[in-house]
């Protein structure tokens, strides 16, 4: 009797200890802070499956503007940072809160608007011509107002512009990711910054277009860091390792350079490191 009695509790021992290990096992993952345009524009739902196939791990991703997702990182609710805003990138690894930053892929920024173009822009020979002329015609233009790294980015285009601080009925600021702040300007018939990949995953875009595009200072870097173990012992570092590094592998570039809409690519890997 006593035997059988130990047999059932040494049994229900090893299914607690199978059901704990299986647990553990389905919670196995990694949460990315990273941006509305990478989620916006459905990259992570093509390759995040693929990484996850590979090795296990989920991948949780949080998407908010680029300057939340660092104050999350900063915080220590993230294992991995993935945004595009290079000089807050650097500060981020310089002041102890990532291991290293390394660049992943590109695209570009470009102005959308009525397809009339009332501020005739379509003509402009740089995009600081682009925005003065805006400014000066008082055509609507919608900001994120969100400091991501497209806000980040229009700003610093405004300052080089010679408008330190755009102001007045004519310039709104929505709070919002692209998204929404597309669908805003749209509604307003208003001009409006934003990432190439976005656009082309926007689906309202009836009677907007590009109007302007191809100045080098609208080049958009992404960049991937993994949180520092050093400041946030709780941090997944080896997961958030594998994930890295699957990102700039030769795996995890192709994947990016496969993801297409419409047959158009959205990014376009560039990462220096091409291992397996």
């Amino acid at each position: 009797m006593l035997k059988h009695i130990l047999t059932r509790l040494a049994l229900a021992a090893l299914l607690v200890a199978g059901g704990l290990q299986n647990a553990q096992a389905a919670e196995r993952f990694i949460t990315v802070a990273s941006t509305t345009s990478t989620a916006n524009s459905g990259l992570f739902d093509h390759i995040l499956p693929l990484f996850t196939g590979k090795t296990g791990i989920e991948v949780r991703v949080v998407a908010v503007g680029t300057g939340q997702a660092i104050k999350l990182a900063r915080n220590g609710d993230a294992d991995v940072l993935f945004v595009h805003h290079k000089p807050s990138e650097e500060a981020f690894v310089a002041d102890g809160f990532g291991v290293e930053r390394v660049d992943v892929m590109y695209n570009d920024f470009v102005i959308v608007g009525p397809s009339d173009d009332p501020a005739g822009i379509k003509a402009s020979s740089d995009v600081l011509q682009a925005l003065n002329t805006i400014a000066q015609s008082g055509a609507p233009f919608a900001s994120r107002g969100d400091d991501s790294g497209t806000h980040k980015r229009e700003r610093s285009l405004w300052k080089e512009a010679g408008i330190d601080s755009p102001s007045g009925d004519w310039y709104r600021e929505t709070g919002s990711g692209m998204g929404a702040t597309l669908n805003t300007a749209h509604g307003m018939g208003a001009y409006a910054l934003t990432d190439r990949a976005t656009w082309l995953s926007f689906k309202n875009k009836d009677g907007f277009e590009i109007v302007f595009e191809g100045d080098k200072r609208m080049f958009n870097q992404y960049g991937i860091i993994a949180v520092s173990p050093d400041k946030f012992p709780h941090v997944k570092i080896d997961d958030a390792t594998a994930f890295v590094n699957w990102v700039v592998s030769k795996d995890g570039q192709a994947a990016i350079a496969d993801y297409t809409v419409g047959g158009t690519q959205l990014f376009f890997p560039n990462a220096p490191m091409q291992g397996s």
